[in-house]
């Protein structure tokens, strides 16, 4: 079962730097993202797990928080400390935080 982090607790890592992966599909990411989110989409996650961080965490984020889940279960099992954000990009958006748009940032 993946861990997941608020809303709150996972505005402050990013306000530190956290590193952030979006696991939405590429038009999803385009629409609208937090900044320095890299983009992986979810279906890419088995054959990408190498270029993730394995000395900090990793928060995943999706639309709702489903995908990230899915997404960070699978990363916990393979090593990585990965937490999936409660709410996605949604809630993010909703509370008021920064979202860009635009396909070009930290597509990893």
């Amino acid at each position: 079962m993946a861990r997941e982090v608020t809303q709150e607790a996972f505005a402050a890592a990013w306000a530190d730097g956290a590193f952030v992966v979006d696991v939405r599909e590429a038009d999803e990411y385009a629409a609208g993202h937090m900044p320095g989110a890299r983009l992986m989409a979810l279906r890419t996650v088995p054959a990408r797990c190498g270029e993730l961080p394995t000395d900090r965490p990793v928060f995943v984020i999706c639309a709702s928080g489903n995908r990230s889940r899915t997404a960070a279960d699978w990363m916990n099992s393979r090593g990585i400390d990965a937490y999936s954000v409660a709410g996605g990009t949604f809630a993010w958006a909703r509370a008021g935080r920064p979202v860009t748009a635009g396909s070009h940032e930290h597509a990893a």
